[in-house]
């Protein structure tokens, strides 16, 4: 069984930086997508990012495009966020996400790390 622990959020000012970290523990799959979601409060919850783990093409939501990069690093079974220009929008609960496609809000879920971008 697949379990998902992420860390790295935190509080910043509008226009900084963060990376946050998916620590995966169980087998991953060639099929398997890794994605990054997010949730504001009172909002839905919203895809980010994805990454496949067979060969780490990745995609991206296009309010993200351009600020986050998504990787991971295969051998250490971790999935990072890298998010810069950061802006009050982006405030929200990030969640890791184990998945067999993108952006289907189903799958492995981790607790989630909240990210905090100040005006």
């Amino acid at each position: 069984q697949v379990q998902l622990v992420e860390s790295g959020g935190g509080l910043v000012q509008t226009g900084g930086s963060l990376r946050l970290s998916c620590a995966v523990s169980g087998r991953l799959f060639s099929s398997s997508v890794m994605n990054w979601y997010r949730q504001a409060p009172g909002m839905g919850r919203e895809y980010v990012a994805a990454i496949r783990w067979s060969d780490s093409r990745t995609y991206y939501a296009d309010s993200v495009k351009g600020r986050f990069t998504i990787s991971k690093e295969k051998a250490e079974n971790m999935v990072y966020l890298q998010m810069d220009r950061l802006k009050p929008e982006d405030t929200a609960m990030y969640y890791c996400n184990k998945d067999s496609s993108i952006a289907t809000q189903r799958g492995v879920w981790g607790q989630g790390t909240q990210v905090t971008v100040s005006s």
